[in-house]
C-alpha cells in the first residue's frame, strides 16, 4: 500500500513539474509573438503628396459657408478626416474624433472631408451632431490626395508640411498618425523598421 502511494506521488509530482515547464515555454513563446506583433498604425498608401512635403493648399466652404485653408502655414496642425456618410467604419470612428479633439484642443484641428451632394453630408452633419468639425466637400481635394479608400487622415504641421498620413480604422491607428508626427517619423512602421535597423 505505502508503495503504491509513493509511486502515484512520484508520478504526480513529475506530471505537476512537466507542466510547470510546458507553461514557461508557452509564456517565453508568447513574449516571443508580442514583440513580433508590433503595433499596427495607419497603412500609407504609396501615392499622393508624399509625408515631408508641403500639403496641397486649398480655400474651400465648409457646409456651414464659412472659408477654411486646408494647406499652408496656421497656427495648429490640422487633420483632415477623409470620410463618406455611407461608410460604417468611418461612422464607428467619429466618437475617436470627438475624443482625439477634446483630447488635443489648443494643438490640433480635425476637417471633415468629403465629396458628392450637399445635401445628403447637410443631412449626416446634423444627424450625427458634427457642428464642431469644419466639413468640406471638395472632389480636388480628394483627388490631390489620391485617396481611393476611406476613411484615410493625414496629418499636416503647423508649417504646412504632411506629418503623417494613412487609411486609418481603429482609434490605435488615428492616434498613431500624432504618434508617428510626435515622432518625426513617416509612419509607425518607419519608426519601428528603423529600431530594428539600429538594434541588428
Amino acid at each position: 500500500m505505502t508503495d503504491t502511494l509513493l509511486v502515484s506521488n512520484l508520478i504526480l509530482w513529475v506530471a505537476v513539474i512537466a507542466l510547470t515547464l510546458t507553461v514557461l515555454a508557452l509564456a517565453r513563446q508568447i513574449g516571443v509573438l508580442h514583440e513580433r506583433l508590433a503595433p499596427m498604425g495607419a497603412l500609407i498608401m504609396d501615392t499622393g503628396p508624399k509625408v515631408g512635403t508641403p500639403a496641397p493648399s486649398f480655400e474651400l466652404p465648409t457646409l456651414d459657408g464659412t472659408m477654411l485653408q486646408t494647406g499652408g502655414v496656421s497656427a495648429r496642425s490640422r487633420m483632415l478626416f477623409f470620410l463618406s456618410p455611407d461608410c460604417p467604419v468611418c461612422k464607428k470612428l467619429l466618437p475617436v474624433l470627438r475624443s482625439l479633439s477634446r483630447a488635443e484642443r489648443g494643438t490640433l484641428d480635425i476637417v471633415l472631408a468629403s465629396d458628392g451632394e450637399a445635401a445628403e453630408h447637410s443631412a449626416f452633419y446634423a444627424r450625427e451632431k458634427l457642428a464642431p468639425f469644419p466639413y468640406v466637400l471638395s472632389t480636388e481635394l480628394g483627388m490631390r490626395f489620391r485617396i481611393s479608400k476611406l476613411p484615410y487622415a493625414v496629418v499636416i504641421g503647423p508649417d504646412g508640411i504632411i506629418k503623417a498620413k494613412g487609411l486609418v480604422n481603429s482609434r490605435e491607428q488615428v492616434e498613431s498618425l500624432l504618434t508617428a508626427q510626435e515622432l518625426g517619423v513617416a509612419s509607425i512602421q518607419d519608426y519601428l523598421a528603423r529600431d530594428t535597423i539600429s538594434a541588428d
